[in-house]
Formats: C-alpha cells, structure tokens, sequence
C-alpha cells in the first residue's frame, strides 16, 4: 500500500461550471479527487526503487522494463508491485479524507500487445478491483488512457520515452488507440455508477504544432462517439468524456464540442510551473502569484474544467521527474539548464524539510485549491 499522503500530495482534482452527467453530477459538485498514478502504468520518479533494483540504466520507462529483463522475472515484479502498490485500504482512507474521486491512468498494452512490443499484460484485473472498492467506499472513477500505441509525447509516463512522440503520425497507432477505447467503454458500460468519467488520451503533444493538434482534434471527436454512443444515439452512455487540453490555451478549444451537438464533456488541464524557464526560476512567493493569476484562466475552456495533474512543488528536484538519468533544471544537472539552486533539503521526506519550506509549500498548495475551486 502507498501512503495516502504521498498520493495526496501528488495530485488532486477540481471542477466547476454547470449542469450534471448522469453518472456524477459534475458542474453541480466540485470534484476533489486523487491520482493513483504509477500502479497501473510505471513511472521512473513514483516508484523509483523499481527501476533501481533493475541494475539496468537501459530501463527507462514501462516497454525497456520488460524489453530488457527476463520475462518471469519482469512478471512476477509487476504482479507484486499491483498487489501492494494500491489496496483497498487507500480508497477507504481517500474516502476518509472527504475526497470523491480517483483518476487511474492505464496503458493501451493492458487491452492489446502488438508484435514486436514487449510490454507485459495483467492490469485490467486490478482496474476491475478498483471499480470495486471505489463503489464499497462511495468514490468515483476517471478512467485515464495515459499511454497510446507510438506514445502520443514520447514521456516515460506513456510507456515508451522517445525523442519524439510516433502516435499522431501513424494511422494504425490511431486506429489501435480507438479501439482500446472502444474496449474500455464496454468494459464498463455497466459501472458507471462508478465510472462516471473516461479520458480518452493523456497529455498528447499539441505544443508539437497543428500536425499533431489536427489528429488531437479528430481523435476526440471519434473518441466522443465511442465513449458516448457505444451501442447506438438512442442509447447514450452517461459517461463523462474528458478531454485533455494538449498544452493549448483556453482560447485554441472554444466552441469545441459544445452543446447541444455535444452533451457532458469537460477539459482536463494540468498545472505545473516547474518544467519551463523561467517559471523554475520563480520564488515561493512568485510561484503563488503565478496560480493566482490562473483565476480567469480556467473560464475561458468554455467547458466544465477539471485541473487533473497539479502539485504544490515549485521545483523539480524530485528524483527521475524528467526520466531515469535525466537531471533536474534547478540544480543545472538537466542538459541545456541553469543553475538555480541547490535541490537538497526540496524533495525526499517531509522530516528533512525546513520551517519555512513547508509553510512556503502549504501556501502555494492553498491557492492552487482556492483558484481550482473558484473560492477566492
């Protein structure tokens, strides 16, 4: 089991605007939820022991930890990873904590594995399981396809670090996605009770330009019909269809599947001032004004808006946060970089965090909260 507090600390999410999904009443409540981020998809900086253990610099990301080990030994790691990583014991403390939502990220090699792909399957169990503690507990559930055929931005947390991402320029990884997306609607066409969210596709490279935005752009609206229509338009899903915003300010979505055309579809946005200059530069007090100044910001989508990634580290000192063997930018060890400062004392356990540290962290933590919430 994972502390709760680490996940807490992690990521949360929030959302505002009107009228309610059938499956949860988004627009009407807020949603204040967790990610259970690095269970179902491996990410080198959340379980960083399990890249280490390798003893393997080559194991980068979820396709070289199986590509370069032993398939039984790859296999039996994962299993004992998703048997203890999240239990049921988290959602009941997520629960206890008065949030009502967790957002699980899932790669496309859970459904399907290619030829020549060497990713090993066994996730959706667990995804089932988890269905089923969050209703024991009265959570709901975004289901988040976090990694794509191709990786759709070539980050380790897609499962497959790349130079540059492969999906959105091969029809086939498009066609393979859809259809991933296709098995995951009916797979919970009788849960969304509980599954009241689906994400089509996380964090894809928009800021790559309009070859890969206009591939973003029909994606989501083929996704739509999946999500919602997967027996017929007489027969809608009540699912929530959850896009991402690929990097784009608000104004680059308005008028994207509005109403009435389009019925229950929320932006996903994610909000991290540590992975650009010169927002890493920033001091504490800069980095709270910065998400102040987000109040409008979120408005603008036209769309219920859900911050689904966001943490209250102003830095990205956090071990393998830009890959295994990839430094970090505030103490210059990232290629290109600049020294900022030194990263001793900002990331690891909060006993060996000062004072100040931690008051700096709470404040930027609350007016994030406060801006997402519109409670300002």
């Amino acid at each position: 089991m994972v502390s709760f507090n680490a996940l807490l600390t992690g990521t949360l999410l929030a959302v505002s605007l009107s009228l309610p999904s059938a499956g949860f009443p988004y627009g009407h409540q807020y949603v204040r939820g967790v990610n259970l981020g690095g269970w179902l998809v491996l990410e080198p900086w959340i379980t960083p022991s399990l890249f280490d253990n390798t003893d393997n610099e080559k194991i980068v990301d979820e396709w070289t930890f199986a590509q370069y080990q032993d398939y039984n030994t790859t296999l039996s790691t994962l299993r004992n990873h998703w048997d203890t990583f999240i239990t049921e014991q988290d959602f009941i403390e997520i629960a206890n904590a008065s949030l009502n939502l967790v957002r699980i990220p899932i790669g496309y090699w859970a459904f399907q594995v290619g030829p020549g792909e060497p990713y090993i399957s066994g996730q959706l169990p667990y995804l089932q399981k988890a269905v089923g503690w969050a209703r024991n507990h009265g959570l709901q559930i975004i289901v988040d396809l976090h990694g794509a055929p191709g990786s759709q931005n070539g980050y380790d947390s897609s499962g497959q670090r790349l130079s540059s991402p492969q999906w959105h320029s091969n029809q086939t990884n498009i066609d393979r996605t859809k259809a991933v997306l296709e098995e995951i609607t009916a797979l919970f066409i009788n849960d969304q009770d509980v599954v009241s969210a689906i994400e089509p596709l996380n964090d894809p490279a928009g800021y790559m330009g309009n070859d890969v935005l206009q591939v973003v752009r029909q994606y989501y609206q083929d996704s739509y019909q999946l999500i919602r229509n997967p027996l017929s338009p007489e027969q809608p899903s009540s699912a929530l269809v959850l896009l991402h915003d690929a990097f784009q300010k608000p104004g680059y979505w308005n008028g994207f599947e509005r109403p009435p055309q389009w019925e229950d579809v929320a932006m996903d946005t994610h909000s991290y001032q540590i992975f650009n200059s010169p927002q890493i530069t920033y001091n504490p007090e800069q980095h709270t004004q910065a998400a102040c100044d987000q109040s409008s910001t979120f408005s603008q989508f036209g769309l219920w808006v859900i911050v689904g990634e966001w943490t209250p580290a102003y830095t990205d000192c956090a071990k393998y946060l830009n890959g295994r063997g990839v430094g970090a930018r505030y103490d210059g060890s990232y290629s290109g970089s600049q020294w900022v400062g030194n990263c001793e004392g900002l990331t690891g356990t909060g006993d060996t965090f000062s004072e100040e540290y931690k008051m700096n962290l709470n404040k930027y933590w609350d007016a994030q909260v406060r801006i997402a919430l519109n409670n300002v």
